[in-house]
């Protein structure tokens, strides 16, 4: 089945630089700091990225930090709980700017 997302295009992502390698190399080499141990582990990381993957919405993120917080240990209990924060962030911005909505409506109907 031909998808807008093909998933072999994950494989190419360190290749992005093609077209622009000095502003690939400092991504890549700003990447690496980010996601090595500091106060948060590697493996925190890799679930923090997992559900900001979700919350964006990107395919080959969901990919890249599903294997990465599974290769980091991380059960599939945990992985889903990331999930569901993702969700309930996303979800709770989405009722946050009901205030904009309630505020334009108060105003229009004065």
């Amino acid at each position: 089945m031909e998808t807008y997302y093909n998933p072999d295009d994950l494989k190419k992502f360190s290749h992005i630089g093609e077209f622009q390698k000095s502003m690939a190399d400092k991504f890549f080499q700003y990447y690496g700091e980010v996601f090595k141990d500091g106060t948060l582990t590697e493996r925190e990381k890799s679930l923090i990225a997992l559900g900001v993957a979700h919350a964006l919405q990107c395919p080959y993120c969901i990919d890249a930090y599903t294997s990465s917080s599974l290769e980091k240990g991380c059960t599939e209990e945990q992985m889903m709980e990331a999930v569901h924060v993702a969700g309930a962030i996303r979800g709770g911005a989405t009722l946050a700017h009901g205030v904009q909505m309630m505020n334009q409506t108060k105003k229009l109907m004065m």
